[in-house]
């Protein structure tokens, strides 16, 4: 089989571009824009929206026209909205079953995200309240003044904090300072968030977008296979400590989801 009957087997963009009901995609000249929303606003997390990025992470690291990926949000949020706190109502209940499940979706949820080898850019347009660990995982951080970080589903919400976000903030911002914020949901302002490590640029909301679209072209100036092993390098240790530790957090926080109701 040659180099060309090859490329038939790999995902086009076409295949999954206008898929999802969650995630807006357009790509330009290599740049895949990859947007989080609901219906026309801010993205409300929930099972579907779970679902769909497991599935579009894939596709995006499938498809060998991606040269470079642009994460980012629709209108004020990032992601909401913030979680409940666990003091007002019932704990999480699963099933061993519909834990089986979701707790499936979420190690391949960031493994395949982990799994893109291209650079990966986050321009975060507002408030992240709900898996902020998305953008942080990116290459480039970049961050709108209005923008705060939190993980607000997780521990104070009533869930063990084990599908990522223990591996990926005390990477990022260091092991006190991350376990203060998982346990207590410190909301952190996106000036502040820069101070911990957790975001390299902070700038208005309307030059966010064009500083990312800017960062990607002149990433894009690189050699492909420049862009593709620096991504991979520079993601290694990320991935080995998620491929040690992430199926032990979703075992722990499952002991709990799955306990009687």
């Amino acid at each position: 089989m040659t180099v060309v009957d090859v490329k038939r087997l790999r995902t086009s963009f076409e295949d999954y571009r206008d898929k999802y009901e969650n995630v807006r995609l357009s790509r330009n000249g290599g740049i895949l824009e990859v947007q989080l929303c609901t219906n026309d606003g801010p993205l409300r997390w929930g099972r579907i929206p779970h679902a769909e990025l497991e599935e579009v992470f894939l596709n995006i690291g499938r498809d060998r026209e991606n040269q470079v990926i642009i994460l980012t949000g629709t209108g004020a949020e990032f992601s909401g909205p913030v979680a409940e706190p666990a003091a007002n109502r019932k704990y999480h209940h699963q099933t061993p079953d519909e834990w089986g499940e979701l707790g499936w979706e979420s190690n391949r949820l960031l493994t395949n995200m982990l799994a893109i080898d291209v650079p990966m850019i986050s321009a975060v347009n507002g408030p992240a309240s709900r898996h902020a660990e998305l953008p942080i995982m990116c290459d480039i951080v970049l961050a709108a003044e209005e923008a705060t970080f939190q993980d607000s589903a997780h521990f104070v919400g009533g869930l063990v904090p084990g599908d990522g976000v223990h591996v990926v903030f005390p990477m990022a911002m260091g092991l006190n300072r991350a376990r203060y914020f998982l346990l207590t949901g410190q909301v952190l302002s996106a000036r502040d968030a820069m101070a911990v490590g957790l975001v390299n640029e902070v700038v208005p909301r309307s030059s966010l977008l064009p500083r990312a679209r800017d960062l990607a072209r002149k990433i894009l100036e690189q050699p492909e296979l420049n862009r593709r092993y620096s991504r991979i390098l520079l993601v290694e240790e990320l991935r080995r400590r998620m491929s040690d530790l992430l199926p032990y957090g979703l075992a722990l926080e499952g002991l709990c989801i799955t306990r009687p109701a």
